[in-house]
This record gives structure tokens, C-alpha cells and sequence, in this order.
């Protein structure tokens, strides 16, 4: 798996099947708590995409002595401070996903940051590749992008699409989250009606994970197939959708993060 984040940067320009991708291509992808997000970005690293994981960078500004850190801290105070001096990213969430300005002044923290490391961290990277922008706030409620990268220059936005019921029981099962607070969670996020409208390629989620492997590979041939950013702007977004329906059916192999 390459990583663009805590993890090693690997120069890998060859793809699956023979193919080379001319010119670096960049995409989003994004989901909501509980779609398989972070999944299909392993799968799609997997596939040879060079995936820039926001939350690793995330977490890499978010330690003591660093700018974010520091700023969090002057304006929740201790209470956001665990027992070892870390962040509590818990007593965060508690924070942020209760209240509109609070989360807007997490952005406000963060989101800059974040846009200054992904530039340096991007410039790392091969022009040879494709490159994923994992971002799990990518779409704001209401559709508006939100991103630590310029998306005009991107050749589509991939999402990961989850019913919300089966999302919440992913997580619950998987995290031990109690499902009014995944719940919660969700209405302060962006609806799914909100990042298929942002949508060029749909990943539907909503069956076990071999049909999340076919989903993946679907997504993944469109990628390498595309040879310049005109080629995704001019379709519509969300013109790439699922192709089964979505169902809540149980699963014996299952992809919830």
C-alpha cells in the first residue's frame, strides 16, 4: 500500500494491466462515518494509486508541539488534553459534532494547515501516478466542496455511497459506538444526497466485500483509462453511478471503515 502520510512515499508510475498513466491524474474520495471510505482507499492503493490520507496528516499536525495542536488547545483548553499530554480526539469529537460554530472553528484550525502539508507532501510524488485525495469531509452539508487541495485541477471526485441504517450498524459493530452518537455524527455531516450530487464516479457499498472489490475495480479501470483532467470535466458529476441496488443484505465478509 503507498501512502502519501505517516507512511512512505514509493515511486511506482507502472499500472495494472500494462497501462501508464500519462501525466499524474488526481482524484477525491470521500464518504460518510461507516461508508467503507478508508477501505476502498486500501483497495484503490492496493491497485497502484498514490492515496494523500487526510486524517494521517491530520493526526501528524495534531501532535503536542505543533502549530494545530497548540491552537486547539488555546481555545477548548485542557479539557481536550488526555492524561499522557496527547490529544483527546474523543472529548474533540464530543465538541465538534454537537455544535455548527465549533466545528466551523475546527476547520478554520485545521483546514489550512492541512493545505500547506498536502502541497509538500504531494510535491513528493511522481508525475507518473495517480493520485487519491482521501478526505473524509471533502463535501459540506448542502454539497459545497471542502478541500486541502484546489479540486478544479482534480479529474473527478469518487464517493462512497452506504445506507445510512447499514452505515450506522457497520459502526456500531466495528467501534462499539453507541448508534445515537453515529447518528449524530451523521446529521452533522454531509448527506448522501450531498456528496452524489459532487459525485463523477459512485462506489456503491452496500453488500459484502467481494462485491466492494468488483465495485473498486470498476472505478479503478476508469481511472487508468482517463489520459487528461479534460476528459473527466467534461461529464457531469455523479454521471458514473452504482450498478446494483442498494440493499442492507447481510454479509459474511463485510467493509465498514
Amino acid at each position: 500500500m503507498r501512502v502519501v502520510g505517516a507512511r512512505s512515499v514509493l515511486a511506482v508510475g507502472v499500472l495494472g494491466g500494462g497501462d501508464t498513466v500519462r501525466g499524474m491524474l488526481e482524484f477525491g474520495l470521500t464518504g460518510g462515518i461507516g461508508s467503507g471510505k478508508s477501505t476502498v482507499s486500501a483497495l484503490l492503493a492496493e491497485r497502484g494509486a498514490v492515496v494523500i490520507d487526510a486524517d494521517v496528516i491530520v493526526h501528524d499536525l495534531q501532535r503536542p508541539g505543533e502549530l494545530v495542536f497548540d491552537a486547539m488547545i488555546e481555545r477548548w483548553g485542557d479539557a481536550v488534553v488526555a492524561d499522557d499530554g496527547t490529544l483527546n480526539r474523543a472529548a474533540v469529537a464530543q465538541i465538534v459534532f454537537s455544535d455548527a460554530a465549533e466545528l466551523d472553528a475546527l476547520n478554520g484550525i485545521v483546514h489550512p494547515a492541512v493545505a500547506a502539508e498536502t502541497s509538500r507532501r504531494i510535491e513528493q510524488v511522481s508525475n507518473d501516478v495517480i493520485v487519491v485525495h482521501d478526505i473524509p469531509l471533502l463535501v459540506l452539508p448542502g454539497g459545497e466542496l471542502l478541500t486541502s487541495r484546489d479540486h478544479t485541477m482534480w479529474a473527478g471526485i469518487v464517493v462512497v455511497d452506504t445506507p445510512e441504517d447499514l452505515a450506522t450498524d457497520r459502526v456500531v459493530s466495528s467501534r462499539g459506538m453507541d448508534p445515537d452518537n453515529v447518528r449524530e455524527r451523521m446529521a452533522a455531516q454531509a448527506s448522501r444526497d450531498d456528496r452524489r450530487s459532487v459525485a463523477t464516479f459512485v462506489i456503491d457499498n452496500s453488500k459484502d466485500l467481494d462485491a466492494l472489490e468488483i465495485e473498486v475495480d470498476r472505478c479503478w479501470q476508469w481511472m487508468t483509462t482517463l489520459e487528461r483532467r479534460g476528459d473527466a470535466e467534461e461529464s457531469e458529476p455523479g454521471h458514473i453511478t452504482p450498478t446494483g441496488p442498494e440493499t442492507n443484505g447481510g454479509a459474511e465478509k463485510d467493509a465498514t471503515s
